[in-house]
């Protein structure tokens, strides 16, 4: 679980960057980058969900 918290928290931080240069200065690959990393988000949290509900029973 630990091990899960941690790799989202990079994902975001990745997400946050890359998302900030295609805002500030256009970059389209920064852009491609962010979208690439939301849905590696997505499934993250997805998996953190499932195993947080393992866990609380």
């Amino acid at each position: 679980m630990k091990n899960l918290v941690e790799n989202l928290n990079q994902l975001i931080a990745d997400f946050t960057k890359d998302a900030a240069l295609q805002v500030e200065n256009g970059n389209k690959a920064a852009g491609t980058r962010a979208r690439k990393a939301s849905l590696a988000i997505e499934k993250a949290l997805k998996e953190f969900r499932k195993k947080s509900i393992e866990a609380s029973k």
